[in-house]
């Protein structure tokens, strides 16, 4: 009897309804065959046949060891992100979507049906329903329809600063000295305007003496750093830093049903400022690192993030930053969070960063060039031995298609599995601007954060020093020096009582350097 006429091969325990598939289809369903609870991707491609009776699914306690979805555009990562952030929202699991196209927003209405949703769900034996998430909407300092979302210049700290000033290494560390003089003498950096008044102090005439108190810092240096600062500030940054600083714990809601909130940020106005939102989105993953406990192994993740077009992360992005993402990608599985890197290729990832990602989505590429090839073959050398031609499936899958490959319950690799996707039953595409507004403004976050806050920082103190000179008949910071005899605002500050006695309280972030994190920001009293 020929190969061709083998007779079906009955499959074993735990796939159920498998019975009738080929040797080579059942080895890969019954690596997908998990006892718990897990997520339905779609269902197994083999032979150019759909197989609905081999599922495709991840674990549900897995989701915190990391992800990636991959592909070139159009061939569905987007639908991929909502199929999943569906699935988890029903499992009680917050999730947190970053929404560069503003097509995400459907995710909160029922999906509509049509003949060609009703196909695949066929296809793949779903049980198509509409069914709308719990969502709630964000926009970075209230650029766009969102709950506005900023952070303190302290908060976001040096490292992350630096990433959207485009600053090199050694600026890096001057901003760096910069930070650790205002946190020294009591100068909180609320905004950007706090920050620069700093600069532009010890750029002046009566702060040199101050800078020079600041090892490896140079006038040079700190010129080009306020010139940037002041470059960033002319292209409408300002919004994105200041007070009420988001509490990034309000990722973590869930609906009064049970159901895990999705987060939408919501980030079209911001997409000519791809480094902007790429590090805010560092930002808020590294202030969730700071403030979850450790947690280990647990049933199911407190969150899962999508990190959508990665690769602008890793762009022109300085050694220390990098290992810096690594190390925080590889602790925060630790405290219950999933990251999934949205991308093109597995290559705009570092290496070191892609070895953390133990679930893998990858779309259909595209082989139209040289680089497109390389992009090809480099992409199926991270994927573990296969029954498949990955070159010629990986370039021939349709959009909604995918080739997966996750952890197992005890954290193995599945096999390969070209999977036919499922689809999401809430709405594909955007809901209307006017119903957007509606639920932004009728959530409970709105009147906490939609207004902007200036208190009293380190513009103002440092304007009221020079203030204080003019008056005493002494030149501001732009002219001569000050006189020896009489201290500044800053130094009566410094030296008065009150100040010596918060500076030994371990609660106060006024005379001490603030504790920071691996990308120098700051940890928050909330």
């Amino acid at each position: 009897m020929s190969d061709s006429e083998a007779p079906p091969v009955v499959a074993p325990e735990g796939v159920s309804g498998a019975r009738g598939l080929p040797q080579e289809a059942l080895e890969i369903a019954s690596g997908y065959a998990f006892a718990g609870p897990a997520l339905d991707l779609g269902v197994l491609l083999w032979d150019g046949r759909c197989l609905p009776d081999a599922r495709i699914r991840i674990p549900l306690p897995v989701l915190n060891r990391h992800g990636l979805v991959a592909g070139a555009t159009g061939t569905g990562k987007t639908k991929t992100l909502q199929l999943i952030a569906e699935q988890l929202s029903v499992q009680g699991v917050p999730v947190f979507l970053a929404d560069i196209k503003g097509d995400v927003s459907g995710i909160s209405a029922p999906g509509v049906s049509n003949d060609k949703v009703l196909a695949r769900a066929q296809e793949v034996h779903q049980e198509w329903t509409p069914t709308a998430c719990p969502a709630e909407f964000y926009a970075l300092g209230g650029m766009g329809k969102g709950i506005p979302v900023r952070a303190t210049v302290t908060s976001f700290g040096p490292v992350l600063l630096s990433k959207v000033l485009q600053l090199n290494q050694t600026q890096e560390q001057s901003l760096g000295l910069i930070f650790h003089y205002a946190d020294q003498k009591g100068l909180e950096l609320f905004d950007l305007k706090d920050l620069r008044a700093v600069v532009t102090f010890l750029t002046s005439d009566e702060g040199k003496t101050e800078l020079k108190g600041i090892g490896g810092l140079s006038p040079a240096t700190a010129g080009v750093i306020l010139r940037s600062l002041t470059a960033f500030e002319a292209q409408g940054m300002s919004p994105f830093f200041g007070e009420p600083e988001f509490d990034t714990s309000e990722l973590l809601r869930t609906a009064p049903d049970g159901r895990g909130t999705v987060s939408v940020l919501e980030l079209p106005e911001v997409q000519d400022k791809p480094q902007l939102f790429s590090t805010f989105l560092m930002w808020m993953l590294t202030d969730l690192f700071h403030d979850l406990p450790e947690v280990g192994d647990i049933d199911k993740p407190k969150l899962v993030f999508f990190f959508d077009e990665a690769h602008l992360l890793f762009t022109g992005a300085s050694k220390a930053f990098l290992e810096s993402i690594t190390q925080t990608v590889r602790l925060i599985r630790s405290k219950g969070v999933g990251v999934f890197f949205v991308t093109q290729t597995p290559k705009d990832v570092p290496s070191d960063v892609l070895a953390q990602l133990g679930n893998r989505v990858q779309h259909a590429l595209r082989a139209f060039t040289p680089d497109d090839q390389k992009a090809l073959k480099a992409t199926v050398k991270t994927f573990p031995n296969s029954a498949y031609d990955l070159e010629e499936v990986l370039t021939g899958i349709g959009t909604g298609e995918a080739v997966v490959t996750v952890l197992s319950e005890k954290g193995a690799p599945t096999p390969v599995a070209a999977t036919r996707l499922r689809a999401p039953q809430s709405l594909m595409g955007p809901v209307d601007p006017a119903s957007l507004d509606r639920a932004v403004q009728a959530s409970p976050l709105y009147g906490r954060y939609a207004q902007a806050v200036d208190r009293e920082s380190a513009y103002e103190k440092l304007a009221a020093r020079d203030a204080a000179a003019a008056q005493a008949g002494r030149a501001p910071a732009k002219g001569g020096g000050r006189a020896k005899e009489e201290p500044s605002v800053v130094e009566q500050v410094v030296g008065s009582g009150i100040f010596k006695s918060l500076a030994r309280s371990m609660g106060t972030q006024i005379g001490r350097e603030i504790t920071r994190s691996l990308f120098g920001t700051a940890r928050r009293r909330r």
